[in-house]
């Protein structure tokens, strides 16, 4: 039992670890996934603002000969950061505990003074098993709100983020509960460390610096010993988050495959690591901030249940009478993170509430520690506690596991796979389809090595300087003959980036002809292929255009571009997409989008009377999409 208690959060980490085990993604999911694994398989330069420690971490772990696909063993590193993140949370819950203010004994008056002093007794003297088992529940708690459960499925840079913000947290406390005297306060300067890690992975961590200065402060007070500390803990921390960023110029000089901002020189650098390409979509407008707010909290049962909100709410009550500096640090890590993350305007913001949902299972916590005492009272043991308290625990899980399942999600491995068969060899494809197919192109052409004869182009990255230079390495000799096109582009661009005065009507025209270059300047030797998002945005509304005589003919998930207008056979639908146990936009998309192109090929094998081949796109169509509604003129068709 000693041992147990002992190593409690490392065996519920162990714990909680196995059980994200049955949840991992087998390959890429949506987003960032493909981009990531391919960023840590080459050690290569993610997309702003670069994630050094996550690059460098994740390509050591990949040096582990493990018996599993690359892709495979990224997503178990994210199961094992999250898994590990929790450890530190239940220290930490368990370290508030140990801490837990004693409470002035009043005497009751009455007939029943006696049983009411044995149960104020109970109360101040909390024992070490329900201590533990509060820390324990918490810890299940936050590893299966939504979130949090969802960033083990894959790898992403906020699995890590969790496992060095709770790192923080724990620190955080040491410090703060730190009472030897006459003895230097060492956990401050640990945590210095700590958050230039935590800082060279994901800039959020400065969510959690409003709630550090609290504590500090609280702690220290605005004394010149404390100023002093605080220099300390700056000089710590500014060369280690230095050294590590240091990564970027130095790979860039490289020219890695993945080379994302190119940040080899001190402009491109800052402007990498601000972020500064996003920026147009944080603070952009209280309306935006409305739409995310009213996002969070529709969102917030979603993430903890119903039950688990009553019990938030009832450990906010709770901590501010028994836990209150604490409980202050809590509700203003809660708000700042909040506040800021409702003022980024993009779809998948999720992951910039993580810090919210940490503080939100730590007010849980107070609401367990509650409900064990009241069951105490009624002389009710604490394995008895914990197995009532468990079966609360148990619903989160089984509410929230179906969620975030993944282990049957190959759906961005089959879509990307059956696209890049779908081309002939040495072929060139515009799209901008990032979160369903570029990114995952990523991982699976420069790591796996599938289709690298394929040129595939991300049509919005054409829009920055630095992505000529990527192309060009990864592709060489694609940009014959449009250098002009591309140098004075270049130039263009420049003063935009810089956020100078620029001439937009150059830039535009440039950038055109680059995209309508690609086209011209290649065909000759490569088959060029559009993708449907460009037929039905950019060339709907002209801001790309095919030079005359230039056709554009349906394939099976592709436009292919063409000088004839003469029937051209394309190959057969002979892709399978396997099962999946995940629908939402994402998966939807790819759906949609796969049978619509479907049924433009079958409309345009009716055009050209070829009916026995039209049925071939029909059928698949009915075979795996069944709920796709067909057009009128093929309804007929079996």
């Amino acid at each position: 039992m000693q041992f147990l208690k002992k190593y409690f959060a490392e065996f519920t980490g162990l714990g909680i670890l196995i059980i994200y085990m049955f949840t991992i993604a087998p390959s890429v999911i949506q987003i960032d996934s493909g981009e990531l694994a391919a960023v840590i398989g080459t050690l290569g330069i993610a997309h702003p603002t670069g994630y050094p420690l996550f690059t460098i971490a994740g390509y050591l772990f990949l040096l582990i000969p493990l018996p599993f696909t690359e892709i495979f063993r990224t997503n178990l590193l994210a199961a094992i950061w999250c898994a590990a993140g929790i450890v530190f949370f239940v220290k930490s819950v368990k370290l508030i505990f140990d801490n837990l203010p004693a409470k002035k004994e009043v005497k009751p008056k009455g007939k029943k003074s006696k049983k009411a002093e044995a149960a104020i007794a109970k109360v101040v003297e909390l024992p070490e098993l329900t201590k533990l088992i509060v820390s324990v529940l918490s810890g299940l708690f936050l590893a299966f709100s939504t979130t949090y459960w969802f960033q083990s499925t894959s790898i992403e840079v906020y699995s890590l983020h969790l496992l060095l913000i709770n790192s923080v947290i724990y620190l955080l406390l040491k410090a703060y509960f730190f009472d030897e005297k006459n003895k230097t306060n060492k956990h401050w300067f640990a945590l210095s460390v700590l958050l230039a890690l935590s800082f060279s992975n994901h800039m959020t961590t400065l969510l959690i610096l409003p709630g550090i200065a609290f504590l500090f402060f609280s702690k220290e007070k605005f004394t010149k010993a404390a100023f002093t500390t605080l220099g300390k803990m700056l000089a710590i921390f500014f060369p280690i988050l230095i050294l590590i960023y240091s990564y970027l110029p130095i790979r860039a000089s490289f020219s890695p495959l993945l080379n994302w901002g190119n940040p080899v020189n001190w402009e491109n650098l800052i402007r990498h690591i601000s972020g500064k390409q996003y920026q147009v979509w944080l603070f952009s407008s209280t309306d935006a901030a409305k739409k995310q707010l009213e996002y969070f909290f529709s969102n917030y049962a979603n993430e903890f249940t119903i039950i688990g909100v009553l019990l938030i709410a009832a450990g906010l009550l709770i901590g501010f009478r028994s836990f209150k500096r604490i409980s202050f640090f809590i509700l203003i890590s809660f708000a700042s993170t909040v506040l800021y993350s409702i003022n980024y305007d993009i779809v998948d913001i999720d992951s910039y509430f993580l810090l919210a949902y940490i503080a939100s299972a730590m007010f849980a916590s107070f609401a367990f520690y509650q409900i064990i005492i009241f069951l105490k009272k009624k002389n009710m043991q604490e394995n008895i506690s914990a197995v009532f308290l468990s079966i609360l625990i148990a619903v989160i899980y089984f509410m929230n596991s179906g969620k975030v399942d993944q282990s049957k999600n190959y759906i961005y491995e089959d879509y990307t796979k059956s696209l890049l068969n779908s081309v002939d060899e040495n072929a060139i494809i515009l799209s901008y389809q990032w979160d369903y197919f570029l990114s995952a192109s990523y991982y699976f052409q420069f790591v796996e090595n599938y289709r690298r004869d394929v040129a595939v182009i991300d049509k919005e990255l054409l829009r920055r300087s630095w992505y000529f230079n990527q192309l060009e390495t990864c592709y060489p000799g694609i940009l014959n003959g449009i250098e002009k096109d591309v140098n004075t582009f270049i130039e263009a661009v420049k003063p935009f980036e810089r956020s100078e005065n620029f001439n937009p009507q150059l830039l535009e025209a440039a950038y055109r002809r680059i995209m309508t270059g690609l086209v011209t300047e290649n065909i000759g030797e490569h088959t060029i292929y559009i993708a449907p998002e460009m037929i039905e945005n950019e060339m709907q509304r002209g801001e790309f255009q095919l030079p005359p005589g230039y056709y554009l003919i349906p394939e099976l998930f592709l436009y292919r571009v063409s000088k004839s207008l003469e029937y051209q056979e394309a190959r057969k639908p002979d892709f399978e997409f396997r099962e999946l146990n995940v629908e939402n936009h994402y998966t939807n998309f790819i759906k949609n989008i796969t049978a619509t192109m479907l049924t433009n090929r079958a409309i345009y094998e009716m055009n050209f009377k070829k009916t026995e081949r039209a049925k071939v796109y029909v059928n698949k169509i009915r075979d795996v999409f069944p709920d796709y509604k067909l057009p009128a003129q093929l309804k007929g068709l079996k």
